[in-house]
């Protein structure tokens, strides 16, 4: 089973019933200007970079096909990979859906801010994919995520809705809705106060094709998926986390995470494994934006 695979068996099983509403018309990506570092953020001389002012892209594909993403290329080969800059993007899902409202009122956990709070004592960049929804029910949280340099925030769609049929059990967004939905999950970042804000989209369940691609064109966005799976959904073990993500990681690797306790319990206690040893073999953590510019 590929990383894709499993990935969206584990998000689609923790993610099935979202709900959906009529979103705003959609308009263009404009990214915010990025905000200073908050008395969190990284130190001079710490493991990571400031949030470009303009964040990368990819060129849209033939007839406007949105352009997909997944690791940086090293050139292809052994020797190309051993010489290649050892750098790592860590993401993080911060996924809710739009009936899981009454679950959260009920104390159910969607948030981890013991994972952020690490994250910020590491000092690892890190790229947050969040939902709109999300958003809306965390404000505080994207706004301290997303106007903290350390790092950014990344779409994941309005209410995780899937952008294709069949996709583990998702409900699907109609083709005409896709634009919408993307534009909706950035207008409640923007009512959420977040500011560090880039032009990256990440399909629900990881899942998508041709035909998604083609609709989503319009957003002007880059999608966004993963060449390492950690697999930290419903996950126990945090050593068997950290120990798939040691094992896949390679030189201009992106691993796929996340940030809801419910669905993730044991990513904190992961990341305490993987962040040290990774550093130790050598490795520069960097969002998202820094792995596409190279």
């Amino acid at each position: 089973m590929t990383a894709l695979t499993v990935a969206g068996v584990l998000l689609g099983g923790a993610l099935a019933g979202c709900g959906g509403a009529t979103a705003p018309a959609p308009t263009a990506f404009a990214p915010t200007s990025p905000a200073p570092a908050s008395p969190s953020a990284p130190t001079p001389g710490a493991t990571t970079s400031a949030a470009p002012k303009k964040p990368p892209t990819m060129a849209p594909g033939p007839a406007g096909r949105t352009p997909v993403f997944e690791r940086r290329p090293t050139g292809g080969g052994a020797a190309a990979e051993d010489a290649a800059e050892k750098v790592v993007a860590l993401t993080f899902d911060a996924d809710m859906t739009a009936d899981q409202g009454p679950r959260a009122k009920a104390g159910e956990r969607f948030d981890n801010p013991e994972l952020i709070a690490l994250l910020r004592r590491l000092k690892v960049p890190s790229t947050v994919f969040m939902t709109g929804r999300w958003a809306e029910e965390y404000p505080a949280q994207a706004k301290g995520i997303g106007t903290d340099g350390l790092f950014e925030v990344a779409n994941h769609s309005y209410s995780h809705y899937a952008f294709t049929a069949d996709c583990y059990g998702l409900p699907v967004v109609a083709k005409d809705a896709m634009t919408r939905d993307v534009e909706r999950a950035f207008s409640a970042f923007r009512q959420a106060g977040v500011r560090n804000v880039v032009p990256y989209f990440r399909f629900p369940g990881g899942c998508y094709d041709d035909a998604a691609l083609r609709a989503l064109g319009p957003a002007n966005v880059t999608a966004v998926q993963w060449d390492v799976v950690s697999g930290d959904a419903f996950a126990t073990d945090a050593g068997a986390v950290a120990e798939q993500v040691l094992d896949g990681v390679r030189p201009g690797s992106l691993v796929v995470m996340h940030c809801t306790r419910s669905a993730a319990p044991v990513t904190a206690a992961a990341i305490g494994r993987i962040v040290p040893e990774l550093r130790k073999r050598g490795y520069r953590f960097v969002k998202v934006s820094e792995l596409m510019e190279g």
